[in-house]
């Protein structure tokens, strides 16, 4: 069964650490994607960051967030075995890569990548799965030998009520705020140097 308690602290981690991020990295003419990476043991942030493509089209804000995870010193990097790896949309190829390499053993994601596509105008996910890796949506294994993947509305829909219409209700509020970021990213594009914007 869902745990309604660690749900609802992926989502502060969203709200009050992926967020705020975000909205300067949208402001800079960076996509609205991000990430944090959190301790098992008390779900406390090691690392939280978005996406950095207009530095460098590599820094998903999972791969950044992984960039600076790694930048850290060796002493206050816990195991990635130990950690939670929070995406806030669902990977792409080079972020399920990157997680895979970097040996998590889990992921969890809020938006998917039909969402990516259809809510937020960035169709390039599911474009490079299909055209790269023949593969429909949702055809990668979210359960394999390295890792298991799991979707936050999944895993909402198995909560009890009414636990489960408040998540839903606090999900409506996160995607209004990904939406006005959205809508933010989508009117400064045009000039950026993102090769897939």
């Amino acid at each position: 069964m869902a745990d309604a308690r660690f749900i609802n602290r992926l989502f502060d981690v969203i709200e009050h650490d992926i967020v705020p991020k975000t909205r300067a990295g949208v402001a800079q003419g960076n996509k609205l994607f991000g990430a944090a990476i959190l301790r098992k043991s008390d779900l406390s942030v090691v690392v939280a960051e978005t996406n950095n493509e207009v530095e460098n089209p590599l820094w998903h804000g999972e791969v950044h967030a992984l960039k600076r995870f790694y930048e850290l010193p060796k002493a206050d990097r816990p195991d990635t075995g130990d950690c939670v790896f929070l995406a806030t949309h669902e990977p792409c190829s080079l972020c399920l890569s990157a997680i895979t390499w970097a040996g998590f053993d889990n992921f969890h994601y809020l938006f998917s990548h039909e969402d990516s596509r259809d809510s937020f105008a960035i169709p390039h996910d599911l474009r490079i799965l299909k055209e790269v890796f023949t593969l429909d949506p949702g055809g990668y294994r979210a359960e394999n030998a390295y890792w298991k993947s799991f979707g936050l509305r999944r895993l909402v829909r198995e909560l009890p009520e009414p636990v489960r219409r408040e998540a839903e209700a606090r999900i409506g509020r996160i995607a209004a705020t990904y939406d006005h970021l959205s809508e933010i990213y989508q009117a400064s594009k045009a000039g950026n140097d993102i090769p897939l914007n």
